[in-house]
């Protein structure tokens, strides 16, 4: 309310100097004629001067803006997946009973292009994913992601991952598998019923892990080359994969 009433205070007072300076120029010169002429030239060019404003600047400005934290995003994404994505998509990954439908799909490459990328999120979409629960490694998955509870708490406090819905999502759920796994105390001892719904979890994280994994290979891949290509030496679907050049 105060800054309301500072700026309107601050508008009569422009326009009271305004009109004194048209007096004084009236009171020299005595030539209203004069007076009016430049003041319906600068009346109308008001508009485009709002126009300029408005929609031009402003509108550089905000995509400048948008693409200022998209960076910071994508930024946060990495990190993430340096520190936990891509070891929790290995892990999740080995739990899946029909990896090898599409284990040869998702090995990326640099001669993937933005077709490709979506080719391969349209056959996401298609496939079925699914966590075995015979196959999971509750230990390990357990000590892993105790680890990490303090980084994807500070993750969730940002306040950049507001804008990116789906990011946002994806670390609810691997928080949330973190957090059931922590509430057990021996893992092995847990009935079949608990381990299927953990397992249901896994499969929760694992969905939204995958296709975050592809759009940030994306995002690399047309911005990044030197990150890109680690990114494709760490692969976490390549059986053959090493961060070691050859």
């Amino acid at each position: 309310m105060k800054s309301i009433n500072w700026k309107v205070y601050l508008g009569i007072i422009l326009l009271i100097l305004s009109a004194v300076v048209y007096f004084v120029h009236w009171i020299i010169f005595r030539d209203p004629h004069h007076i009016l002429i430049y003041m319906v030239g600068d009346v109308a060019f008001v508009f485009v001067e709002v126009l300029m404003v408005t929609l031009i600047i402003h509108a550089l400005l905000e995509e400048r803006e948008k693409k200022a934290k998209l960076e910071k995003l994508n930024m946060v994404i990495g990190l993430f997946f340096s520190e936990v994505g891509t070891e929790l998509l290995t892990h999740s990954s080995d739990y899946d009973p029909n990896l090898n439908k599409i284990r040869k799909e998702l090995i990326v490459t640099n001669d993937w292009d933005d077709d490709e990328f979506k080719r391969v999120h349209d056959m996401l979409r298609k496939y079925e994913f699914e966590i075995d629960p015979k196959k999971v490694k509750f230990n390990d998955l357990k000590a892993f992601l105790s680890r990490r509870t303090d980084f994807l708490v500070r993750l969730l406090e940002n306040p950049v991952l507001l804008e990116h819905e789906t990011f946002t999502e994806l670390l609810r759920a691997v928080f949330h598998l973190a957090e059931e796994l922590s509430h057990r105390e021996d893992v092995k001892k847990i009935p079949r019923s608990d381990k299927e719904h953990i397992a249901g979890d896994i499969k929760r994280a694992y969905l939204l892990l995958v296709n975050e994994w592809l759009d940030y290979m994306m995002h690399l891949k047309g911005n990044y080359p030197y990150l890109f290509s680690l990114a494709m030496r760490t692969n976490p679907f390549d059986k053959d994969a090493t961060p070691v050049v050859k």
